[in-house]
């Protein structure tokens, strides 16, 4: 045998089975593009060692009063996955901008399996806090009135949009 092409074919094997792997974890070929569905939640955690930086969240009912819940009483977690943390940071998501219990609004493409995940579509919206003095001295979201999204309330955050810009409600951008 020709060494020279037993060399070659072993590096032809050995670029084509790397490829995969690579192809196969940018494929969102499991997210149905055809869907896209808008929640407003309330964040339970976020991800950032995730290879796509993904916050979990419980959808909150159309009255925005509560989260929903299973048929066991417990609340229903969605995750939303973006790109991966050092980019979605340079877009304003991250874990210190979306703590636990924060309300805000997002617009997703479902898994196409059913379970309650997708990826991003569009921006993120954050309602605003509620005053110190009428959340009873601690740090409190407004949700927004019935049927309604964060992207209607006034003194909504924009982050993560077209432009990736953190924006106020006025579409300013935004200075922490």
């Amino acid at each position: 045998m020709n060494k020279k092409r037993i060399i070659g074919g072993l590096v032809a094997a050995t670029l084509t089975a790397a490829a995969v792997p690579v192809f196969a974890h940018h494929s969102f070929s499991i997210f149905d593009a055809s869907q896209t569905k808008t929640f407003t939640g309330v964040v339970t955690r976020v991800n950032p060692d995730a290879n796509h930086l993904q916050i979990f969240f419980a959808p909150m009912n159309e009255e925005r009063k509560n989260v929903i819940r299973d048929e066991n009483g417990q609340p229903v977690i969605w995750a939303v996955e973006m790109a991966g943390s050092a980019a979605s940071a340079q877009q304003g998501i991250s874990v210190a901008e979306f703590p636990a219990g924060t309300v805000f609004t997002v617009s997703l493409h479902p898994l196409r399996s059913g379970e309650p995940a997708g990826a991003r579509e569009g921006a993120l919206y954050k309602c605003p806090e509620k005053a110190p003095a009428q959340a009873g001295g601690r740090k409190q979201w407004q949700p927004p009135p019935a049927g309604k999204h964060c992207d209607s309330v006034e003194g909504h955050i924009q982050i993560g949009g077209d432009d990736g810009v953190p924006r106020n409600a006025d579409g300013t951008l935004r200075r922490n």
